[in-house]
């Protein structure tokens, strides 16, 4: 598209000394245009993409992008910096920085273009004639494709098609043989005259690359591989799942492959396709930054006769291929998968069991059975039914705590012996502990027996017969043999400890998980706090510890969101005019016990929102604690004070560290320099970045 970028869309003298303030030079051109339509409001959405994994590549690009409910059409905006940016390339600063705005609901032809552009940063001559141009409507010519080639400059292959007529993206390969199309996503790299195995044909890798937003990542990956295999003489096929949708590849192309790389950071889709062959799992970067290496590490594991039995893993958490991504990592990811799908159960078992209680009073747990006796006129039947429906959801908590713990590690395969061994710790009150134990130990064995060479005839009844019974029977071995016992003597000994806290204990431990459920505002540390509290009340009678401990948590929780609002309402000149727009949904999420209603105003400035936090959420914890507020239910907010103990001084504790955070807050935000205010509302520094990073499963 012509008019995708233009003369006014370029700034070769780009005097911006961060990638927040480049950003925004690039994006007030948009503005200027009507590309944009609320600059801060899309520069938020810039940061929140950026606060997920930095968008800097080797080779000295940062492709900052985003899609926005703020952009009219899809736009690029080209800066050229001399000082150079730093966008978090391992290889320093970038000087070529493009700005890509899509809207919400982009079309394909449109994303295909973007697309295009992703491939071509990744030819160095495109990028060395961006480095030479000598002006801006040179700079928009070389981009969109339709500037005269020259032998540094092959833009007949160019990044952006001019024609209007048409959804087919040119061809962005750099020396001819890949292609991309809105028919196909499929691309191929081959060189028949080298790596050729015993029968004289190519060594064969199929990969697929994919990203969130789907815009570059996906197919800079893709273009990256692409070249890699060439210079290999290996025989490669591409499947990128973009935002302008896939083509599955030719199941045939699949079948003949040797090896298959997936560089991702959302699921691969129908990954089942490419089960039973030698696998390496990546990032997305990985792909970008060092494909020769995966190229390498595929055909040795095929050497060796390596094969994924069954589907490979489909979530981001076995990545052993990541740079710098240690054992540490991978398990708090795996104990996050587990704790994600647990907290539906909790919260509706909880509210459930609460509501139970609150119509039927504390001796509906000694009702009959509603299947026994059950009268549709009378409320004590009614609070038997609740109760009794919640208690079963509360059932399922360990042994899908468990199950999916080992699907985190191990995909589908992990889940049958995952549920199994969580089962099994309810059975013999291991409770919470025995679910992690038991998830872990089932991913483990499924993950070892995965790596067992097993002869082709056999890996169809694999992941449906051989890893569920043998991983089943092992794990329960171990879970009613082995380590089930000590486990329960732990969870007793955790349970007698929580019942006797009183005091300055109790209020101490109040203030230790206040701090921990404002330190990352719904990541992992908060999540701990969480669960905690709800293992605890996770029992049809919970103790009087248990509870106090939950309404703690939940107090402290709702202190972030809350403070927010109050203080860009007492002082809304602190803040950008999103953050005050932001300020009055806080109101909202933070009585619905959302933590996450602050992130916006934690990502955009992080050393004073996240501290200010932390201390009133200190504050709330310990008051609730010392004041004895009590709370059945694991989730609701301000919409369950009717089931608190002790409900006007539980209110009381939250309006006080409320109070707290936002005098915090004010004080800190009226202290900064003039010269900050100008760019606080939109960035996203890298404390946020990486606390958010910690928070979500994907990235791109």
């Amino acid at each position: 598209m012509s008019d995708m970028i233009t003369a006014d869309l370029v700034d070769l003298d780009l005097s911006a000394d961060s990638k927040e303030a480049a950003a925004r030079a690039l994006a007030e051109r948009m503005v200027s245009l009507g590309r944009v339509t609320d600059l801060e409001g899309f520069l938020a959405d810039v940061a929140a993409r950026e606060a997920q994994m930095p968008t800097g590549l080797d080779g000295g690009i940062g492709i900052p992008h985003c899609r926005s409910a703020h952009v009219t059409e899809p736009t690029l905006a080209f800066g050229r910096s001399a000082a150079g940016i730093d966008f978090g390339a391992p290889d320093g600063p970038a000087d070529l920085i493009f700005l890509i705005a899509a809207p919400a609901g982009a079309d394909d032809a449109h994303l295909t273009i973007l697309s295009s552009l992703a491939r071509q940063l990744m030819n160095s001559e495109f990028t060395d004639a961006l480095r030479s141009a000598g002006d801006a409507e040179t700079a928009a010519a070389l981009i969109r494709g339709d500037e005269a080639a020259t032998p540094a400059t092959p833009a007949a292959e160019g990044a952006v098609s001019a024609s209007q007529n048409t959804a087919a993206a040119p061809a962005a390969a750099s020396a001819g043989t890949a292609a991309a199309s809105t028919s196909t996503d499929a691309s191929t790299s081959t060189d028949a005259g080298t790596s050729s195995d015993a029968a004289g044909r190519p060594f064969r890798i199929v990969a697929v690359t994919s990203c969130p937003t789907g815009i570059a990542h996906t197919y800079m990956a893709a273009e990256s591989l692409e070249n890699a295999g060439r210079e290999a003489g290996v025989e490669l096929v591409v499947e990128t799942q973009g935002s302008a949708g896939f083509t599955r590849l030719d199941p045939e192309v699949i079948a003949a492959a040797d090896g298959v790389i997936f560089a991702h950071d959302v699921p691969v889709r129908d990954k089942d396709r490419f089960a039973g062959k030698p696998t390496v799992d990546v990032g997305v970067k990985a792909g970008i930054n060092r494909p020769a290496e995966l190229i390498g590490e595929v055909r040795e594991r095929a050497a060796r006769g390596e094969a994924t039995s069954g589907s490979a893993p489909s979530t981001p958490v076995e990545r052993a291929g990541d740079a710098g991504e240690g054992y540490g990592t991978k398990l708090r990811k795996w104990l996050m998968s587990g704790v994600s799908y647990m907290v539906p159960f909790v919260a509706a078992g909880g509210l459930l069991i609460a509501l139970g209680f609150a119509i039927g009073g504390y001796k509906v747990n000694k009702a009959p059975s509603v299947m026994d006796h059950f009268v549709w006129t009378q409320g004590d039947s009614w609070a038997a039914l609740l109760f009794q429906i919640g208690v079963v959801s509360f059932g399922f908590l360990v042994p899908v705590l468990a199950g999916y713990i080992a699907y985190g590690m191990a995909d589908r395969p992990g889940l049958v012996p995952g549920f199994v061994g969580g089962m099994i710790a309810s059975t013999i009150s291991a409770g919470f502990l025995g679910g992690l134990v038991a998830g872990l130990l089932a991913g483990g064995v499924v993950m070892a027996i995965q790596k067992i060479n097993i002869p082709a005839a056999m890996r169809g009844i694999m992941p449906v017969v051989v890893i569920p019974l043998i991983s089943s029977a092992i794990v329960g071995f171990l879970m009613f043999v082995v380590v089930g016992k000590p486990i329960a003597s732990a969870q007793k000994g955790m349970t007698d400890w929580l019942n006797g806290l009183s005091g300055s204990n109790a209020i101490l431990l109040g203030a230790l998980l206040g701090l921990m459920m404002c330190f990352d505002l719904g990541g992992p540390v908060n999540k701990v706090a969480y669960t905690f509290a709800t293992a605890g009340i996770a029992v049809s009678n919970p103790s009087d510890s248990a509870m106090k401990i939950m309404a703690a948590v939940m107090a402290a929780g709702m202190v972030p969101p809350l403070a927010m609002a109050l203080a860009t309402t007492v002082r809304g000149k602190l803040f950008t005019q999103t953050e005050r727009e932001n300020g009055k949904a806080a109101w909202v999420l933070g009585a619905s016990f959302i933590s996450e209603g602050a992130i916006p105003f934690a990502a955009a400035d992080p050393l004073r929102v996240i501290p200010s936090s932390m201390v009133g959420g200190a504050v709330t914890g310990a008051l609730s604690m010392a004041f004895g507020a009590t709370l059945r239910a694991p989730h609701g907010g301000i919409f369950v004070v009717p089931l608190i103990g002790n409900p006007f001084l539980y209110l009381i504790a939250i309006a006080a560290g409320v109070c707290v955070t936002t005098a915090l807050v004010v004080v800190l935000k009226g202290l900064r320099k003039p010269a900050g205010q100008a760019t606080a509302g939109g960035t996203a520094p890298g404390a946020a970045a990486a606390a958010k990073e910690d928070r979500q499963p994907v990235a791109a």
